[in-house]
């Protein structure tokens, strides 16, 4: 990347990832400016989800996708060369113009929905199947695929876990940036760049001054999830046989 050029990155996840942790390492770098799931404020107006701190969430957000849009397409805050666009799959409700993808490098970050259900059953009351992400992660991935003709760049929560250096190595190659050894620490904490759910969903994260070694878990997936589960792992699955490696 030249000094002049400029590069906004979208990466897409679902709840209960270690998409806040990835922010974090992009954030700890000096050349990059990150927002922390833009969209959600005008999510929960649109959908009156009962999310903890939602009206708070509403009112000190921006409610109008259009300027949203606006936003992640415009200048980088901060005169910084990277933007890094934390997102949520599903907050890009149907309404919303999908053209912008184009103006941004989008990039997948996925996990198993085992776990992903496990850890939000344990923080919510029970998803329905668009609450997880999986579905609309999929949809997103297939229009980038169609709109630029390749596939773009996906990760494994597992694999950033096992080797987070390697793999923030390849996806810095397929992004077009220099990786940065600032990525893989960062200051214990929350951040001003954090949403104002922060204090509600970042509790462990705010703990941590690096990625998370992986830990193997035998999560069972409850009865009643079954059918969405099979939903859920379709879509993963997919997306898997793309993933850096």
């Amino acid at each position: 990347m030249s000094h002049t050029e400029v590069i906004r990155i979208a990466m897409w996840s679902g709840p209960r990832n270690i998409s806040t942790a990835m922010m974090r390492a992009w954030g700890n770098r000096a050349d990059t400016s990150v927002i922390d799931e833009p969209f959600y404020a005008y999510y929960l107006k649109a959908t009156g989800k009962n999310h903890p701190g939602a009206d708070e969430v509403i009112a000190t957000g921006e409610t109008d996708w259009r300027k949203v849009v606006a936003h992640l397409t415009g200048p980088i805050p901060n005169g910084k060369q990277i933007f890094f666009q934390k997102q949520m799959a599903h907050h890009l409700l149907p309404e919303i113009d999908r053209a912008w993808l184009g103006a941004v490098t989008n990039c997948f970050l996925i996990r198993d929905p085992r776990k992903v259900i496990a850890s939000y059953v344990r923080k919510r009351e029970d998803p329905g199947l668009e609450d997880l992400g999986f579905v609309q992660q999929a949809e997103i991935f297939d229009f980038v695929c169609a709109q630029t003709n390749a596939i773009p760049p996906v990760l494994d929560a597992k694999d950033v876990l096992e080797n987070p250096a390697r793999m923030l190595r390849l996806l810095c190659d397929e992004v077009g940036v220099e990786f940065s050894k600032s990525m893989l620490s960062w200051p214990p904490g929350l951040r001003e760049t954090d949403g104002i759910w922060a204090k509600h969903w970042y509790g462990e994260v705010a703990k941590t001054t690096s990625f998370q070694p992986y830990r193997p878990s035998h999560d069972e997936v409850p009865q009643r999830f079954r059918e969405i589960y099979e939903h859920c792992y379709a879509c993963y699955e997919r997306l898997y046989e793309h993933r850096l490696r």
